[in-house]
Formats: C-alpha cells, sequence, structure tokens
C-alpha cells in the first residue's frame, strides 16, 4: 500500500491506522483521528475497521473494533457521542451526560448529521464511506464540532449552520475557527448526472465553475471538498485557516471504505474528536 499526502498524516499503532491532520495535531487542547480500513477484526467486505453498526457486520465485532480504535488514537471509549446521520443539516450540542450514545446507548434523537461540544472529556463521533468530513476547533472559546456534509449535505450548507451554531451558543469568532475538510471522494472521481449538477450549479454566490465540470452526456464531475470550503469562507471563516486534505477515498479505496468503489459492500469510517481533559 502507498499512501502520498502533503497534508493529512498516516499513523500506526499497535497495527491500527488512522490519518490526522497537521493543522489540528497543531492545537494543543484537543486530540482528533480519521479512522481507516486497518487495524480491525471484522471480515469480508467489512475487512477489517468496521466502525459502522448498520451495515450488517457483527454488532460484537464493530464493537472491538472501537475497542482496538480509541486504545490507538488515544480516545476514551466510554466518552464517545455518535451522530445520527440522514443527510440533513441538523446540529447537536452535546455534553458528558450524552456519552456513550449510539455505540453503548441507543440513539435517543433521529437526523444529527453535525456535533458540537465545549466539554472535555466528550468525544465526538460522525461516520463515512465518501462523503466529507468537516472538523471545527476554536482554540479561543475551546470549542470542537465535526458535521457529516454527503452532497445533499453540502448544498444545504451544514457547514455553515455549524459555524452559526457556534457563534450562537458558544460565542465564537468565524474568524478564530480552524476547520479541516478532511478525506471524502475527490473531484476525481465524484461523477454526478444532472439533476445532482443543478444542486451544485443554483449555489451562484460560490461560483460553481470552481467545483464543477462537465463531461459531456448529461455527466459532470463535483468538488465536494472546494465546495465545502467556500461554504465555510463564506460563513466567515479565514481561507488561511482551513485545510483540504488531498486524500480521495475512492483513489485510496484500499486504506479507506469508498461506497462508490465498493459498489455499496463496505463498512464505515469514523471521524474523533476531543476537548483533553
Amino acid at each position: 500500500m502507498v499512501f502520498k499526502s502533503k497534508n493529512t498524516d498516516l499513523n500506526f499503532v499497535d497495527g491500527v491506522g488512522f490519518l490526522q491532520f497537521p493543522a489540528l495535531t497543531e492545537l494543543d487542547f484537543i486530540n482528533h483521528a480519521f479512522s481507516t480500513r486497518i487495524g480491525g477484526v471484522s471480515e469480508c467486505e467489512y475487512k477489517s475497521m468496521n466502525l459502522n453498526f448498520t451495515r450488517g457486520d457483527d454488532p460484537e465485532c464493530v464493537m472491538e473494533n472501537y475497542r482496538l480504535f480509541c486504545r490507538a488514537a488515544g480516545f476514551d471509549l466510554n466518552s464517545l457521542v455518535s451522530s445520527h446521520q440522514d443527510h440533513n443539516t441538523n446540529v447537536r450540542c452535546v455534553s458528558k451526560a450524552n456519552c456513550g450514545i449510539g455505540i453503548t446507548r441507543e440513539h435517543d434523537i433521529d437526523s444529527v448529521d453535525a456535533l458540537i461540544t465545549n466539554e472535555p472529556g466528550v468525544t465526538l463521533v460522525t461516520h463515512y464511506a465518501d462523503c466529507t468530513p468537516l472538523f471545527f476547533a476554536d482554540p479561543e472559546k475551546k470549542v470542537i464540532a465535526l458535521a457529516h456534509a454527503g452532497w445533499k449535505g453540502t448544498v444545504a450548507k451544514i457547514g455553515e449552520n455549524v459555524v452559526e451554531q457556534m457563534q450562537e451558543k458558544y460565542g465564537c469568532d468565524p474568524s478564530d475557527i480552524i476547520a479541516v475538510v478532511g478525506p471524502a471522494i475527490g473531484s476525481c472521481c465524484y461523477e454526478v448526472d444532472t439533476p445532482v449538477y443543478e444542486e451544485f450549479a443554483s449555489l451562484t454566490e460560490l461560483k460553481p465553475a470552481y467545483f464543477t465540470k462537465t463531461l459531456g452526456h448529461g455527466k459532470y464531475l463535483v468538488d465536494l471538498k472546494e465546495t465545502n470550503r467556500r461554504i465555510l469562507m463564506d460563513a466567515g471563516l479565514l481561507s488561511i485557516n482551513i485545510t483540504i486534505s488531498d486524500v480521495c477515498t475512492k483513489c485510496n479505496s484500499g486504506l479507506l471504505f469508498s461506497h462508490r468503489a465498493s459498489n455499496g459492500k463496505r463498512g464505515g469510517l469514523v471521524a474523533m474528536m476531543c476537548i483533553k481533559e
């Protein structure tokens, strides 16, 4: 396996592989990681670090994968709080009272694609297999957030919604927020048809020519990462504070689960982030 990236680090601890981003590693008040397929106990199409309970994998294997991943990446298993994603833009503020939800406890709220906290010892968890992970950290107010931006969430500007909630609930200044647009299917591989293209083309204020390309015969390429970058800048983040991971999940499907590369036969990846206690 060959992994090349200019702004995303691949780490291995006890045989478990995970990605981290220097822009966030520099912030000493948080821990963060993005999972890979490497180092778990799942088999077949879930091999091996599947962290999704809803794909048909043995739940005991998924739970063991969480144990292995948390131990390797430095998270407390009991601190996890999971999203409950449906490609919407709903944001949930969570605290220690919510720890375990979606992992060791049942989900208690439907339709949650983004999580925010300002409490140390609460680990946010969101789920992926081509969609775009958005990491947010405010080093001034000590607030963090994670968001799942599929194409629907991207077009509906979930990133902007997260920034607004960080402002309203925690008094964050967008110019202080550090953001990473994480590994996702890249513009090299994300081909869509006319109805999806038209949704992106409708974002005229973001200048769609910079994140769409016509292939002909009703097919187009869309750059989810660049779209999200422009949404974040429009929400007040500084360009210098936004990192776009250069890792494409489909191009790296041996390392990362990709829905498109596997035709839907796959496990799931997670993003995790917490404020250190």
